[in-house]
Order: C-alpha cells, then sequence, then structure tokens
C-alpha cells in the first residue's frame, strides 16, 4: 500500500482518471433521480415544495461530488487501497440515488446513510493523507474530524422529531461547507487548477446531458401519445438552443483562470452549486413544458414557462458571476443581466421555451462577435 502523499499543483497534462469517470457516472444517476422528482412535483404544481427538496437533495449529489473531486486533484495515488475506498464511495451514492424518491416522501433514512456511507470512506482517506502528509497533517486531520462530526450531526438528525426540516437541514448544510475553509486555513493542500476546471467541466456535461435526455424522454412520450410535431417543435427548437448556449457560453472562458487563490477557489468551486443545480433542473422544466402542451399538467402557460425561464436566469446570472472578472469589454459584463432580465419576462410571451433559447443564442452570437473583435490580425 503506497503512502497518499499530496501531488504537486504543477503537474503536466494532469486529467481525470478512469475511477474519476467511473464516479461521474454513477453520480449522474443521483442527478437523474432527483430532476425527476423535481419534474413531478412541479407538473403537479408544487412549485416551493418541489425546488425546496429538490435544492436538499441536489446539495447531497453536489457535495459528495465536490469532495472527492478535491480530494482527488491533490492526493490520487490509485493504489488499491484507495481505488477501494472511492468504490465504497460510489456505492454510497447509489444507496444515496435509491433513497431519493423515498426522501421526497419524508423518508429519510436511506438517503442519508448512503449520504453518510459516502463521506466516511471520505474521512478514512484524509486520515491517509494526514498520516503521508506531514506539511498538511494538520489540514488533513481536520477534514477528517470535521467530516465525522457532521455526519454524526447528520444521523442524530434522524431522531430529532421534525429535524429534518428546513432549518435543520440547511444548519447542517451551513456546517459542511465551513468545514474546507476551516480545515484548509491551516495549509492549503495541493489541488491542481487545470485539473479542477476539467472535473468541473465535465460535472456540466453530466448535467446538460441529462436535461438533454429528460426532454428528449418527454418528447417521445407526448409524440406516443399522439402529439402532434408542430405543437413540440417549439420547445425542440428552443431546448436545444438553450442546452447548446449553456455548453458554448460554459467553456467560454478556462475554468482554471479563476482558481488562482484559495479564496478565489471557493468562490468559484461554492457558487457552482447553483451552476450545476441550474442546469439539472432545465431539464425537468423542458419536461414540464412538453406536459403541458399536451395537457398533461393543469398549471397555466406563465407557470409552465416559468419551469423552463427561472433556471435559465439562474444558470446565466450564476455564470456571469463567476466569470464578470475575466470578462474584457464592458459591453459583455452588461449584456448578460439584460438577457437574464428578458428570460424572466418569457413565461408571459406564451412561447417562453423558444423565447428563451433564442435570447440565449442571441447573447452566445453577441460573445462570439466580441471574442472575434479582441483577435489581433495577423
Amino acid at each position: 500500500m503506497a503512502p497518499l502523499g499530496a501531488r504537486s499543483p504543477d503537474e503536466e497534462h494532469r486529467a481525470s482518471t478512469p475511477l474519476e469517470l467511473l464516479f461521474d457516472l454513477v453520480i449522474v444517476v443521483a442527478v437523474a433521480q432527483a430532476a425527476s422528482g423535481l419534474h413531478h412535483a412541479l407538473a403537479e404544481g408544487h412549485f416551493a415544495a418541489g425546488a425546496l427538496v429538490y435544492s436538499m437533495v441536489f446539495f447531497g449529489v453536489w457535495w459528495a461530488w465536490v469532495n472527492f473531486t478535491w480530494f482527488a486533484s491533490a492526493y490520487d495515488n490509485d493504489d488499491v487501497a484507495y481505488r477501494l475506498l472511492v468504490l465504497l464511495q460510489l456505492t454510497g451514492a447509489l444507496v444515496f440515488a435509491a433513497g431519493i424518491p423515498r426522501f421526497e416522501h419524508g423518508d429519510r433514512t436511506v438517503g442519508v446513510l448512503g449520504y453518510v456511507v459516502m463521506r466516511l470512506a471520505l474521512v478514512t482517506l484524509w486520515l491517509r493523507a494526514a498520516k503521508a502528509d506531514p506539511p498538511r497533517r494538520r489540514s488533513a486531520r481536520r477534514f477528517a474530524l470535521g467530516v465525522f462530526l457532521v455526519q454524526l450531526a447528520w444521523v442524530a438528525l434522524l431522531f430529532v422529531p421534525g429535524g429534518f426540516g428546513a432549518t435543520g437541514f440547511w444548519t447542517l448544510v451551513v456546517f459542511e461547507l465551513l468545514v474546507p475553509a476551516w480545515a484548509e486555513r491551516t495549509a492549503p493542500t495541493t489541488w491542481h487548477p487545470e485539473h479542477i476546471a476539467e472535473r468541473y467541466g465535465l460535472f456540466t456535461l453530466i448535467t446538460l446531458g441529462e436535461s438533454i435526455l429528460a426532454a428528449s424522454v418527454a418528447v417521445r412520450s407526448a409524440t406516443e401519445a399522439g402529439a402532434k410535431g408542430s405543437t413540440l417543435l417549439p420547445i425542440i427548437a428552443g431546448g436545444l438552443l438553450i442546452v447548446f448556449s449553456f455548453w458554448w457560453l460554459y467553456f467560454d472562458r478556462p475554468g482554471h483562470e479563476a482558481l488562482t487563490s484559495v479564496r478565489g477557489a471557493f468562490l468559484w468551486g461554492y457558487g457552482h452549486y447553483f451552476v450545476f443545480g441550474s442546469a439539472a433542473a432545465v431539464g425537468a422544466g423542458l419536461a414540464v413544458s412538453v406536459d403541458h402542451v399536451t395537457h398533461g399538467t393543469t398549471i397555466g402557460d406563465a407557470a409552465a414557462g416559468a419551469t423552463v425561464a427561472v433556471p435559465v436566469a439562474v444558470f446565466l446570472a450564476c455564470l456571469w458571476f463567476l466569470h464578470t472578472r475575466s470578462e474584457r469589454t464592458m459591453g459583455a459584463r452588461v449584456v448578460a443581466p439584460l438577457v437574464v432580465a428578458g428570460v424572466l419576462l418569457t413565461p408571459f410571451t406564451g412561447q417562453a421555451v423558444l423565447g428563451t433559447g433564442l435570447l440565449m443564442a442571441g447573447l452566445v452570437a453577441f460573445k462570439a462577435v466580441q471574442a472575434a473583435r479582441l483577435v489581433p490580425p495577423a
């Protein structure tokens, strides 16, 4: 068993490993379960309750992935013990995914069990890192202790009547988020900026893929039920424009440019909760829009349009906030907020999905023209 020593943040050509890609593949199952639950809640008109449960479930998926990703960037040695502990995390992720439907109906036990399994496997990895990395031993021990104590609190919350309400849940979320900030204060771990940016890019692709899958399944079901193609065409066209624009805008700036400091890394890394969550939620919104035009919901036109417009606006606003510092022109900094405002008005047009897609495509075209103008002549 090799020591789990720190890797250099200056390694060249650092890429995601097959084990990391397998982790992503398992996580997408949980993302799909969370988005499916959101779809059904929105279609039934349970907007506030659906959004709340989705935000809770998605946090568990996202946070487990984030913690593994940053740890692996600094300490992945790919020995047998490391692989087995990561596979244990994957097992916990599958248990967590299986518990999502129960979580949505008030039974938190299976979801918490899967989450705790993932987190305790990571505690063991941090203890291994503490043993093998003396310069950052104190940080690794803080990570292990902090994560372990919060897991005890999650389990304890199961036995508190009403403890898994919004107040109890988000209180422990705050403690989860504080653990890395507390641990990294002693000696920052040696995460690799370009590797982290690549990993986040891959998670973005996962969420976009989930949105495409959710929308395509909804369209197929609608066509099998006899829906007219002319009715679905605006949603299909708008949905494609939205997803393609998401991809274009996200990868328009290299992510590692924002990872130049520990503070910047926290802002960028934590801010992606809203980027990822909204990208996956768009798929649920597109499915609701298909249901609506095929008379599968009882919600109004504006409400159906909002199920797409709101997550698109959140995605764009968060991406603008994370990337605005790297925008080269004032125009690029101003146009995105204007598009966000326009997107939020589309539910009142009767063609929210198509209108949102056209606005996003227009933003992409604007940024492409701006980028071309900044290229020096040959």
